[in-house]
């Protein structure tokens, strides 16, 4: 037998649930109407090729000579993209195989210029259509440890190609003005989910923990992993030139993202398991499968970091063979979570849908997940199109942004669900709970009105979650109490 706490859940009606998705998708409309008025976040400075060539030297073999724009911290990374272009008037579509050596220097603030590695030699491929050819990330740095960079870039393999060929480089930075505007904003979500966190953690604190509902457990540990999300730190990325600000943002991404993939898992599950809850039938196959997906992120992203700290023309989606392995990987434990979250779904819905408080629980969830999920398609189709990932993922994360909707709406729309779903698993002011009332099914309904019988008369009739008495209002109370 299982007395769970109250939720607001139970005692919303109709409108009330239509006011909560209005509120929501309004808090998430207002994000993204500020990020369009906000700044781009990537900035560019674009060379030609001819202007950077060292004299009497070929525009197929180089070298050419660039120097960065001056930089601050926030400026937070840097990328040099080469854009090759051919004749492309009896060009139909052709791969070629080539080295390119690239040699880095830092320009101290006193002007003295730091050499920082030694010429790195690298293999890529140049594949051109009939419209264009694919862009080569040169280089990237993670965090910018100079106020400048000189470099010098080195072609070999393409004297072969008979068609007349040029290159133009492009430097590729984060604009200081957004980087302000995302200082502030993950300030505000830091505070926001702060004071929604405590508030969550006070209407329980009547409460038992063992009398929680499974959603109210996994909020008392999504809200801090969501504070973890927004990154109280982040401001030290640019007051320490350290890659350690960047990677710890990183990785409380990931946890975050696998959190509330295990909580999905958890909750259609838990739903309709009631009782306890055993960890090696329960728990460890969904820690299993998101624990997976975690370690292919965090690998990746420390494997990328690591490797681009002694080479930063570094790119794991070319230079580490077994890639596409990993890829493959990563694709199958994805599609396992994906059928595994279908036949969850499917079957809590089968079984619980003569229930009216579960399946109020689960139709709530399901509903307002599969919205965050339809935006979320939006906005990633929006920021990548159906464009695959090119030479560098970690790059082509980043650069393509184009205004700082993009980035607003994602963050706004995480912490906005987390904020909706925590007022709705919480219990309200004036909920009353008795620990002593135990399975009686004449406690559940006593003395409601219409108004108050979620959804009106059509639940009446139906008998309550194996007979348990879940929703106990003030007016039953105080009726008990007079008698």
């Amino acid at each position: 037998m299982e007395l769970l706490a109250p939720m607001r859940l139970y005692t919303l009606s109709k409108r009330h649930f239509v006011l909560v998705f209005v509120v929501f998708l309004l808090c998430f409309g207002l994000t993204v109407f500020i990020g369009i008025a906000g700044p781009r976040i990537i900035s560019e400075q674009g060379h030609s090729g001819e202007q950077l060539l060292v004299k009497n030297f070929s525009a197929k073999t180089g070298p050419y000579r660039l120097v960065s724009p001056p930089l601050t911290t926030y400026n937070q990374q840097l990328w040099l993209i080469c854009l090759m272009e051919v004749d492309h008037s009896n060009v139909v579509d052709f791969k070629q195989s080539f080295e390119i050596n690239v040699e880095l220097k830092g320009v101290m603030q006193d002007a003295s210029v730091m050499h920082i590695n030694n010429v790195h030699q690298k293999s890529r491929m140049l594949h051109c259509s009939t419209f264009k050819c694919d862009e080569i990330i040169v280089l990237h740095l993670g965090f910018l440890n100079y106020t400048q960079y000189q470099v010098t870039v080195r072609f070999k393999g393409l004297e072969n190609i008979t068609h007349d060929m040029k290159s133009n480089f492009v430097w590729k930075m984060y604009n200081p003005t957004f980087s302000q505007v995302e200082i502030w904003f993950r300030f505000v979500f830091v505070v926001m989910t702060f004071v929604v966190t405590c508030l969550f953690a006070h209407s329980l604190r009547k409460f038992s923990m063992r009398d929680w509902g499974i959603e109210q457990k996994w909020m008392s540990v999504l809200l801090p992993l969501l504070l973890l999300y927004n990154d109280p730190f982040f401001p030290l990325s640019f007051l320490v030139n350290s890659w350690f600000p960047g990677t710890l943002d990183a990785f409380f991404q990931a946890l975050f993202l696998c959190a509330l993939l295990l909580f999905w898992l958890c909750v259609y599950h838990g739903i309709r398991v009631q009782g306890e809850r055993k960890c090696l039938t329960f728990y460890l196959p969904k820690l299993i499968i998101v624990g997976l997906l975690w370690l292919s992120a965090v690998t990746l992203g420390i494997w990328q970091t690591v490797n681009e700290l002694q080479d930063p023309t570094y790119q794991y989606k070319v230079d580490i063979g077994n890639f596409q392995g990993m890829k493959v990987f990563f694709l199958i434990v994805v599609s396992l979570y994906i059928l595994y979250l279908i036949f969850l779904i499917v079957r809590a819905c089968s079984e619980l849908k003569n229930m009216p408080y579960s399946d109020l629980r689960l139709k709530f969830l399901t509903a307002l997940t599969f919205v965050v999920l339809i935006i979320s398609m939006v906005i990633l189709y929006l920021r990548f199109g159906a464009k695959a990932l090119q030479d560098n993922f970690v790059a082509e994360l980043s650069t393509h942004y184009q205004n700082s909707a993009e980035f607003l709406s994602f963050y706004g729309l995480l912490n906005f669900y987390l904020y909706t779903l925590a007022f709705v698993y919480s219990p309200s002011k004036n909920a009353l709970y008795d620990s002593q009332l135990k399975d009686n099914p004449a406690f559940s309904m006593l003395n409601d009105s219409d108004d108050e019988v979620i959804y009106g008369s059509e639940y009446e009739d139906m008998p309550l979650q194996n007979g348990r008495a879940i929703k106990v209002t003030a007016k039953y109370q105080d009726e008990t109490d007079s008698d």
